[in-house]
């Protein structure tokens, strides 16, 4: 029976049920706020008519500005980009051992990671349904591997549960499942939901809920081997004259709502976030360097623009030499994509219509913060047989993800041990990079303890002090779009904004690459109709 229903109020029971229903619920919620799209991606972009030699000066050597390179390249445009970095790739960035990352206020951080491993400060995986990413993947010859989201012998933690014990997803999701299809099963069969449910109906349901739940004959969660084979057993099958498997026990449903730990639960049912996911094989910037095999003599590197102006007839950029410093130089060309986050270009003198300047002004950008952390041996593979996925918490560091990669590999390895956003994100940042290292050490200690003996070294990246984005990505919401999105989006005079900014999947990749065939399709009509 259950565990502690006494002290259940009912609004603590809506609250859970609630989360049956909570990735629908969050799912709209994020639509709302274009974070959870499908792509509408059909095939590569066909750009038909001849641009006559029209040239283009791109911003930005990020995915972005190496697609509209990439296309335009292919049918006639004369091409240049100015990228900041001294690498393409914008942030789809991977830090490996041996790179060297200066961020703002002058923190310079050295990662001493073993060959082959590493960690991606920005985008992490791939969704199924990013078809341009994957597409673009598959043309340039990225491979792919699968990139676990869930896991469910990872942990969920609350430092204010169970005594600060980490507990199995397993565990949390099975008594989760089977304590509410028990209380659904009584309400149907006490008739209940005879209004909605008819008898036929009624029968199926119970049914259904039973499975679902790991009920047994009489639609109660108990301990028994119908919910050990969703929860573990507390004795595990074995062979020969091995001891006889032993059911394990259930949390009691008042325990695990009263943790806030089901609150996790969903994460893996939200549409961006579904089997499979997806990584490159060595590190997210294959992505990147795929394209930049394609575009690299179009890239001028370490070129930090000054002023951007045009008129009707072109478009002439100022810039000078981001390592450097010296003399400014000009490139003009006919056209021009900007692939500039607006945080950035907010402060650069640039002539746009004002409109066009107010969505630039107004669009707040989100903080954010990873930290990669170096272990001297795979311990949570060793010890506590988790491989890949993801643990949650509610500590500042928020989360661990495990390398979904290379499992059993003898040596170290490397674990993404925070990614934390605002107010968390800034208490991590007012710390040196050491520290912060150190502290995300501390927080994860109490789900690892071999955190304390097995530690190498680290590194960390807050985005908003990354200086050439000053923030994770661009963080709309409902009343900006409709206040700023459609001048942001147009073409203004001859220059087309593109970027994850510039999309609804900000954030992701999908929506950068996106926003980058959007463009320069409008753009292209305009030139061979001009």
């Amino acid at each position: 029976m259950l565990s502690g229903t006494s002290q259940l109020s009912r609004r603590d029971l809506l609250a859970m049920i609630g989360t049956l229903a909570g990735s629908a619920a969050m799912y709209q919620a994020m639509t709302t706020l274009g974070f959870a799209e499908e792509s509408p991606y059909k095939g590569p972009i066909k750009l038909d008519g001849d641009p006559k030699g029209a040239s283009v000066l791109i911003l930005g050597a990020g995915l972005a500005g190496m697609v509209a390179a990439y296309e335009l390249a292919k049918v006639g445009y004369k091409v240049q980009i100015l990228e900041y970095r001294e690498k393409a790739g914008g942030r789809c960035w991977t830090i490996r051992g041996g790179d060297k990352y200066t961020e703002l206020g002058g923190f310079e951080q050295d990662c001493e990671f073993d060959e082959g491993l590493y960690i991606n400060p920005g985008p992490w995986r791939i969704p199924y349904h990013h078809h341009a990413v994957l597409d673009y993947c598959k043309r340039l010859g990225v491979k792919l591997e699968a990139f676990v989201q869930v896991n469910h012998n990872a942990y969920l933690h609350s430092a204010k549960a169970f005594g600060g014990k980490p507990q199995r997803y397993r565990h949390i999701n099975s008594d989760f499942n089977g304590h509410v299809a028990e209380l659904l099963s009584k309400v149907t069969k006490q008739g209940g939901l005879d209004q909605t449910v008819s008898t036929e109906d009624r029968e199926k349901l119970l049914e259904a809920l039973q499975s679902w739940g790991a009920l047994d004959e009489n639609y109660a969660y108990v301990a028994g081997d119908h919910s050990s084979e969703r929860r573990g057993f507390e004795v595990d099958p074995g062979g020969g004259q091995m001891p006889i498997a032993k059911p394990s026990q259930p949390i009691g449903l008042t325990d695990i709502v009263q943790s806030g730990l089901w609150s996790n639960l969903s994460i893996g049912n939200l549409y961006e976030y579904q089997t499979t996911m997806l990584q490159p094989v060595g590190g997210m910037d294959m992505i990147a360097k795929a394209f930049e095999r394609e575009v690299g003599e179009m890239i001028r590197y370490n070129s930090k623009i000054i002023s951007i102006d045009q008129d009707d007839k072109s478009v002439t950029v100022r810039y000078e030499d981001s390592q450097k410093g010296g003399e400014p130089q000009t490139a003009t060309a006919d056209w021009c994509i900007c692939t500039v986050p607006f945080s950035i270009l907010s402060q650069i003198e640039i002539k746009v219509s004002p409109e066009m300047k107010a969505a630039i002004e107004n669009l707040p950008y989100a903080a954010a913060v990873k930290v990669g952390l170096q272990f001297k041996r795979r311990f949570w593979e060793e010890d506590e047989h988790i491989y890949g996925g993801i643990s949650f918490t509610d500590l500042p560091n928020t989360l661990i993800s495990y390398p979904s990669t290379d499992y059993h590999s003898p040596g170290k390895g490397v674990l993404l041990g925070a990614y934390s956003w605002e107010a968390w994100a800034y208490e991590f940042t007012s710390l040196p990079p050491e520290q912060r290292v150190q502290k995300a050490l501390e927080y994860g200690a109490q789900i690892h303890p071999q955190y304390k003996d097995e530690f190498d070294n680290g590194v960390s990246v807050g985005w908003h002090r990354v200086p050439w984005t000053l923030g994770c990505y661009g963080e709309w919401t409902e009343e900006k779009r409709k206040e700023h999105y459609q001048a942001a989006s147009s073409i203004d005079g001859r220059i087309a904004m593109a970027g994850e900014h510039i999309s609804y999947i900000p954030a992701w990749m999908e929506g950068a690459i996106l926003s980058s065939l959007d463009a320069i399709g409008r753009l292209h009509q305009r030139v061979v109709s001009g």
